[in-house]
Order: C-alpha cells, then sequence, then structure tokens
C-alpha cells in the first residue's frame, strides 16, 4: 500500500526533484532530458539514489549529469486540525471584509 504524501511530509519527507541529463544509446553525442520527482529525505536521498542505480543497471543511456533541488513543503509543527468549511460562491462581495 503506497503512503499518501501528507503523511510522508509529516514524517520528515520533502519533494525532491531531479534532472537527469543523459546520452542517447543510438547517438552517443547528443544529450537529451529526463525528470524524475518523489517524496525523499534529505541529507541522504535515499529514493533518488536507489533510482540512480535503477537506471544504471536497468537503461541503456548512460547518466551524463544529474541536478537536484528539495523542498519540504511540511513540518509536523505547523500541522493543525481545522474543523470548518464554507462554500465560495454563497458570499457577497460587499459581505467580506479585510481585517
Amino acid at each position: 500500500m503506497e503512503t499518501h504524501p501528507v503523511e510522508l511530509m509529516l514524517k520528515g519527507y520533502g519533494l525532491t526533484t531531479a534532472e537527469m541529463i543523459y546520452r542517447m544509446p543510438d547517438h552517443i553525442h547528443v544529450l537529451n532530458t529526463f525528470v524524475w520527482q518523489d517524496y525523499d529525505l534529505a541529507p541522504d536521498y535515499p529514493r533518488l539514489f536507489e533510482f540512480i542505480e535503477f537506471w544504471q543497471d536497468s537503461i541503456e543511456g548512460p547518466l551524463h549529469s544529474v541536478r537536484f533541488t528539495h523542498r519540504k513543503q511540511l513540518n509536523a509543527g505547523e500541522w493543525r486540525h481545522v474543523v470548518g468549511e464554507f462554500e465560495v460562491g454563497k458570499f457577497n462581495i460587499r459581505d467580506m471584509r479585510v481585517h
């Protein structure tokens, strides 16, 4: 069963985005780009390195370079349970006030 992204973020995971530059197998002088994204743990990035190992073992195009960024979107202390909802279409603009 796959873990929901919010659960991962509460456990300290952040969104990691990697740009893989690789050589085309039939045209070694031609570079191509592949973008990979997953929730991962900094600073070790186990999922990213697992994917890089998979690439090297299973895909013919050799990697030229990998650039990545990581953003922790939510900390456990920032999560709070909110009860309540409203429908946007039910309000008149004159009834809304800026405090």
